[in-house]
């Protein structure tokens, strides 16, 4: 709920993928606020969805101007819209979103709704990023974890032979990254998030409340799966109850990182490296933290000449482009799909 992060890409839909652009918009107090409060599916949902895609809309026409391309030579927009509900077990999730209107503002047709054949299917409908993740990293020959700190953190187990097919792939959420110290940090300090990990760098983990928050029986759940969002809020509250601000940043911190190092027991073989890209690996005592528990060196993706902010839209471009091609977007080590399956639905400006 930060902003929209667009992003403009070149890509056939399998292995070439060229870079074309990337702009992040910061979403205004305001409208973050209203965006909270229809989690849940409650409240004004019509109407935080028609703002949602005039700013949509707004970003697609700055990202274009931005890089001096004419909307008509875009084939395609990938419109992932926002996540108010995610409840795979029965079936359900909710991303809204309004894609008729954007289609009809930007003159482009317009792919929405790529997760709900998956979840309509028996799917967990996340993480929809590993088909992208391996693309990315098929040149790289070897076996990588590709690790996306947004909200929540998801992990790609990718395997480094070539001759290996997306159906090799395990995917799943590993537990929470950002979304439990951005809310702590927002309600004790009037915050957007702890820059740097600055806070929970002087903060001290309480190992005994940490040893309780990776005792929830997520993390001893088989793989593939996926999280709500706000899955671990009450118990993280109860955690951070009576500690001094700088200790709730760092168990919190703690408790993203020690549900990564879980993980690694559910990968089919050791990683060579961690690739982090999203939000989280601006946080320096997360990455610290992540470096310290796992047993593989950890990365940033700009290190191997990715833009780490810009890999989720630009993955959502990519699976677009896919979707109009009829290909996979899930798999079933991916999301626990029953046979790999293709998504979304076409809008188009008429």
């Amino acid at each position: 709920m930060d902003g929209i992060d667009a992003a403009l890409i070149e890509s056939d839909g399998d292995g070439i993928v060229h870079r074309c652009g990337f702009l992040s918009t910061p979403y205004p107090d305001g409208f973050r606020a209203r965006l909270q409060s229809v989690m849940g599916e409650v409240g004004d949902i019509a109407g935080v969805a028609s703002e949602l895609t005039e700013r949509h809309a707004a970003a697609v026409s700055s990202l274009l101007a931005s890089e001096g391309v004419e909307s008509d030579s875009i084939d395609v927009i990938g419109f992932h819209g926002q996540t108010i509900l995610h409840e795979p077990d029965r079936r359900r999730t909710v991303q809204i979103g309004m894609p008729d209107l954007l289609a009809r503002q930007t003159g482009r047709p317009v792919v929405f709704d790529l997760r709900l054949a998956d979840v309509a299917a028996g799917g967990e409908g996340a993480p929809l990023v590993p088909v992208y993740h391996r693309a990315l990293t098929r040149n790289l020959g070897s076996t990588v974890a590709v690790l996306n700190l947004g909200g929540v953190a998801n992990v790609t187990w990718i395997d480094g032979d070539r001759a290996a097919g997306p159906e090799e792939m395990l995917a799943f959420d590993t537990g929470p990254a950002n979304a439990l110290v951005d809310d702590f940090v927002q309600v004790r300090r009037g915050a957007r998030f702890d820059t740097g990990g600055a806070l929970a760098a002087a903060g001290h983990v309480d190992e005994g409340r940490l040893a309780d928050l990776l005792s929830d029986p997520y993390f001893d759940k088989p793989p593939p799966k996926s999280l709500d969002r706000d899955h671990f809020v009450r118990r993280a509250k109860r955690a951070v109850e009576g500690l001094p601000d700088e200790d709730g940043a760092a168990l919190l911190t703690a408790f993203s990182a020690a549900a990564v190092a879980l993980a690694e027991r559910w990968l089919p073989r050791p990683v060579e490296q961690w690739i982090a890209c999203g939000g989280g690996r601006h946080n320096t005592a997360l990455m610290t933290m992540l470096t310290e528990r796992l047993t593989a060196p950890v990365v940033s993706a700009d290190t191997l000449g990715w833009n780490g902010d810009a890999v989720e839209a630009e993955a959502f471009a990519y699976l677009a482009i896919r979707s109009l091609q009829g290909k996979p977007l899930t798999f079933p080590g991916t999301t626990r799909a029953p046979v790999p399956l293709t998504g979304g639905t076409l809008h188009r400006p008429d």
